[in-house]
């Protein structure tokens, strides 16, 4: 690879590590290229790529990023997983893969600028998808004003209760 090509291998790159949220080392020793393909497949499924990169490029694309905490790690021949958006789903993705293929070792991660290990992406990995978050954010946002509209409609009630019984004393009285 020639100098020129090198610059703008590595400007790609930083530009991809500056809009990812998440990315995970991984190394892919006796990896075959049809597995390789399946987890890029599955990965790409998840808004999210791997990129096979050498350690001295990578090196240089970090510095100014959030992945330059990982730099101590860019000693094997190395895969980086990078997510732009979700980062659960492609952590859980990455995962279930590497449960059914020990070739694929999970080294660590970096995730808005925080270094991850392996239980710490395993952890992120078990976290339920954004879809089911947000759908208990709205069901915990929707009881709030329901139970705001319940204490509300509590004083009338029970003045019309008071007021009701006042009315059956007189009734009895007369």
């Amino acid at each position: 690879m020639d100098r020129k090509t090198k610059e703008q291998v590595v400007s790609e790159l930083q530009e991809k590590l500056k809009q990812a949220k998440l990315g995970v080392l991984t190394t892919f020793n006796a990896m075959n290229v049809e597995k390789m393909e399946s987890l890029r497949n599955a990965l790409r499924k998840n808004d999210a790529e791997l990129k096979v990169v050498k350690n001295t490029l990578l090196g240089i694309a970090s510095k100014d990023t959030d992945f330059a905490v990982l730099s101590d790690h860019f000693k094997w021949p190395v895969a980086v997983v990078l997510s732009y958006k979700d980062p659960v789903a492609p952590s859980k993705a990455l995962i279930e893969f590497a449960k059914k293929n020990p070739e694929l070792e999970i080294k660590v991660g970096v995730l808005d600028g925080k270094m991850l290990t392996k239980p710490d992406i395993t952890a992120l990995a078990e976290l339920p998808s954004k879809e089911i978050l947000l759908g208990k954010l709205v069901s915990v946002m929707a009881a709030v004003p329901t139970s705001f509209v319940t204490v509300l409609s509590g004083v009338p009630r029970s003045l019309v209760q008071v007021l009701n019984a006042y009315c059956e004393k007189k009734k009895t009285l007369n």
